[in-house]
C-alpha cells in the first residue's frame, strides 16, 4: 500500500527482527523483536504445554446431532470438542491459507456429524485449537504436518501455495515443482509456506522427502497404539519458532541455553545451513529478556492500561465473549484543532493496538472504539494505518468499516491462550469482576445478616467474625447501629477481626 500523504503510519520502513530465546528447567520463552520493539512472546511451561498440532488417536464419547458436534476422548484433562465442519477439508479454502498452525481448517456445512461418527468409534484427530478457559481442545480430522517449507496434508491430494507468496510466477513456479517431485504413488496434498519463495527444487524435495518419513511413522502406530496415545507431538517451542518465524529478515537469533542452542544449529544446519552465523549463543551475565526491556514490557502487557507516547492510552479488556479497546486522548492536548488532535491519537493507537493484539496474542472478536472524528479522510486515514499495521501479523486477521457509532468491528485468529490468560488467573478477592465491595457495603450485609439470624435462632450472644476493616468500620462508624441491633434482636454482639478473611467474608456466629 502506498504511503498517504500526512501519515506516518503508512510509511514502510526497513524492519530489523531479532529473536531471544530463553530456556530454563521449567520454561521456554519466545521474544520477537522488531526494530527494538518486543512484537511477540511465546511461552511454554513444564506444568502447561501446549498440544496444538498434536495428533492423538481418540474415541467417540459422544455425539450431540443438536450442535452438529461430538466429544473426543484423547486423554487430556478435559473432553475434547470435534465439530461436524472440521471433518470435512475445504480444499480451495485449505491450498490458499499459509500452513503451519493454521494449515488444519474447517469446511462449508457437509455432511451430519451423525453419518460422519458414532459413540464408541475410534478416530484419529488433531488439535487446531488449544483448551482456553473452561474449553477443551478444538480438533479435527483433517490432518496436516508442517515442516519448514511446506505442510503434508494426508489423503486429500491437493496443492496450494501460501497466499502471501503474491507474485503469480512464482506460485505456479512453485506449484509446478512440487507436481513434478511428487510420486506416481504420493496422494497426498500439500500446501507451500511463505517459506519456500524462492527455493529450488532440492530443498522442496529434501521437506517433501522428510514429511514422508513422518506420516508414516504415525501411519505405523496407528494400529498398535492404544486410545488417548499421541502420535505425532509437534516440536518444541525453540525449534518451532525456527520452523515458523524465522526469514530473511531475522538479523540474529540470541538462545541462553547451550543444550538449545545445539540443537537449533543442527536443525538449521539441516534446513538451512546459510542461516548458522545468525545464530548466537547468549553468555552476556545480564538476563536475555532484559534486553531491550522484555521483562517490563510482558508486564505492562498483563494491565489494561497501554500508554501511547502522545500521552494518550488504550483500555484493554479481555472477556469471555470478546476484547473491547477504547482509545482516549488523555494528556494529549495537540497544536492545532480537536479534530487535528484526535485523528493523530487514533493513529498512534492504530499503530499500538495492532502491537499490542500480537504481544498479548488476542483473539475472537475485537471491537475497537476510536476517538470520534468528524472528517471523513481523517477516518478512512485511521483504517488504512490499522490495516497496515495488522499486515505484520502473523494471524489471519479480518477488519470491517467504522459503523455510525465510531466502532471497528475485527476479528483475529485464536489457537491458543491469550499471554493474560497463560500468566495470570481470576483474582480471588474479587472473582474476575474487577472490583470488590466496600467496606460500607459489608458492614450493612453484616447488619442484615445479625438481624436475619437472631430473629431465626436461639442464643444469648452473636458473634461476628470478619476483615480487620470490616471490624473497625462497624466500630468505628456504626456503633450506635450496634447498640440499636442489640436492642432490637435482644442478644449482645461482638466483634472480632480475621486476618485471613477477605473483605467481602464474614461470619455470624451464635453462641
Amino acid at each position: 500500500m502506498p504511503a498517504q500523504p500526512g501519515c506516518p503510519y503508512l510509511e514502510d520502513s526497513p524492519v530489523s527482527e531479532e529473536i531471544l530465546i530463553n530456556v530454563t528447567p521449567t520454561e521456554a520463552r519466545v521474544a520477537v523483536v522488531e526494530n527494538g520493539m518486543l512484537q511477540e512472546v511465546w511461552l511454554d511451561r513444564a506444568s502447561h504445554y501446549g498440544y496444538l498440532g498434536n495428533i492423538y488417536k481418540g474415541t467417540v464419547s459422544r455425539v450431540l446431532p443438536g450442535m452438529q458436534a461430538a466429544f473426543i476422548e484423547v486423554g487430556l484433562d478435559r473432553t475434547a470438542f470435534l465439530h461436524a465442519t472440521d471433518m470435512v477439508r475445504d480444499a480451495a479454502q485449505g491450498a490458499s491459507e499459509d500452513a503451519g498452525q493454521d494449515g488444519a481448517v474447517g469446511a462449508a456445512p457437509g455432511p451430519m456429524i451423525a453419518e460422519l461418527v458414532r459413540e464408541k468409534a475410534e478416530i484419529i484427530v488433531q488439535v487446531i485449537k488449544d483448551p482456553i478457559g473452561t474449553k477443551g481442545a478444538r480438533l479435527t480430522t483433517n490432518l496436516s504436518i508442517p515442516s519448514r517449507f511446506m505442510v503434508l496434508l494426508p489423503g486429500n491430494g491437493n496443492i496450494g501455495v501460501s497466499a502471501r507468496i503474491e507474485d503469480p510466477a512464482e506460485r505456479e513456479r512453485l506449484k509446478h515443482l512440487v507436481h513434478l517431485l511428487r510420486e506416481d504413488d504420493d496422494h497426498h496434498g500439500y500446501i507451500v509456506r511463505t517459506n519456500a519463495e524462492g527455493l529450488d527444487e532440492f530443498a522442496l524435495a529434501a521437506d517433501m522427502s522428510y514429511l514422508g518419513k513422518v506420516w508414516r511413522g504415525i501411519e505405523s502406530s496407528i494400529e498398535q497404539a492404544p486410545i488417548g496415545s499421541c502420535l505425532y507431538e509437534d516440536l518444541s517451542l525453540p525449534l518451532r519458532t525456527l520452523r515458523d518465524l524465522m526469514h530473511g529478515e531475522v538479523e540474529k537469533v540470541r538462545i541462553d541455553s547451550p543444550a538449545v542452542f545445539a540443537s537449533v544449529q543442527n536443525f538449521v544446519r539441516r534446513f538451512v545451513p546459510d542461516w548458522l552465523p545468525r545464530i548466537e549463543l547468549y553468555e552476556g551475565k545480564r538476563p536475555i529478556f532484559d534486553l531491550f526491556g522484555i521483562e517490563d514490557e510482558i508486564n505492562q502487557a498483563l494491565s489494561r492500561y497501554t500508554p501511547l507516547k502522545s500521552g494518550g492510552y488504550l483500555i484493554i479488556d479481555q472477556t469471555e465473549a470478546m476484547t473491547t479497546i477504547d482509545v482516549n486522548t488523555g494528556g494529549y492536548v495537540g497544536h492545532r484543532t480537536l479534530e487535528e488532535t484526535i485523528y493523530k491519537t487514533n493513529l498512534e493507537a492504530a499503530h499500538a493496538i495492532a502491537r499490542q493484539l500480537r504481544l498479548r496474542n488476542l483473539g475472537g472478536i475485537i471491537i475497537i472504539d476510536f476517538i470520534d472524528m468528524a472528517e471523513q479522510e481523517h477516518r478512512q486515514q485511521v483504517m488504512r494505518a490499522l490495516a497496515k499495521a495488522l499486515e505484520q501479523d502473523h494471524a489471519r486477521t479480518r477488519i470491517g468499516e467504522i459503523s455510525p457509532l465510531g466502532l471497528v468491528e475485527m476479528t483475529r485468529k485464536r489457537t491458543r491462550e491469550s499471554l493474560g490468560q497463560l500468566m495470570s488467573e481470576t483474582c480471588p478477592l474479587c472473582s474476575g469482576r474487577g472490583s470488590v465491595k466496600s467496606a460500607e457495603t459489608v458492614c450493612l450485609e453484616v447488619f442484615r445478616e445479625i438481624l436475619r439470624s437472631g430473629r431465626q435462632f436461639e442464643a444469648s450472644k452473636l458473634l461476628v467474625v470478619a476483615s480487620t476493616t470490616v471490624v473497625d468500620a462497624i466500630l468505628d462508624d456504626h456503633s450506635t447501629t450496634v447498640a440499636e441491633l442489640e436492642e432490637l434482636v435482644g442478644k449482645s454482639i461482638r466483634f472480632q477481626s480475621e486476618e485471613q478473611y477477605t473483605r467481602e467474608q464474614f461470619d455470624v456466629v451464635l453462641l
